[in-house]
């Protein structure tokens, strides 16, 4: 009887534990703004951009215009576009694995007061592998520059 409670015991323990799935990477971002450029052109240029360094779109996800459609509302643009370099991804994976949740890069572009905005998460540049930081800096170079592309006049 006596290990059936201790057994009945450990099970409940172990039910109501919260595992640990908290990362404690911190996200950072890079974004660019425009209030001279239309959005569309913005949107357009950060297609360009993204072919131009080699990556391919993978997804576009319109889901400011989507929100319009199916509500039949004003609703304003949001536009999320996600992409990717096998050749980049090859060598990432190559170096960990655990490289496979930063993939694929993506983009946001929305309009915040006035202004197109438009937003991409970085690779970690601060990990225990400095291999993986320096590929990682070099991707973000391409990143900004994708970014910044978008938004010149």
């Amino acid at each position: 009887m006596r290990t059936l409670y201790l057994l009945t015991l450990c099970c409940l323990v172990l039910a109501c534990a919260t595992p640990s799935t908290q990362s404690t990477d911190t996200i950072h971002y890079y974004q660019a703004i425009t209030k001279k450029k239309p959005y569309d052109d913005v949107l357009a240029e950060l297609k360009i951009a993204i072919t131009e360094q080699n990556f391919r779109i993978t997804s576009h996800n319109r889901v400011g215009k989507v929100i319009r459609q199916r509500d039949n509302i004003s609703f304003p643009n949001y536009d999320t576009i996600q992409f990717c370099n096998l050749t980049h991804a090859k060598t990432l994976l190559e170096l960990s694995s655990d490289t496979l949740r930063h993939m694929p890069c993506s983009a946001v572009i929305y309009i915040e007061d006035d202004n197109v905005v438009v937003k991409t998460r970085l690779l970690p540049t601060d990990t225990p592998n400095p291999k993986i930081n320096a590929f990682s800096e070099k991707i973000n170079d391409m990143l900004k520059d994708m970014v910044d592309f978008a938004v010149e006049n």
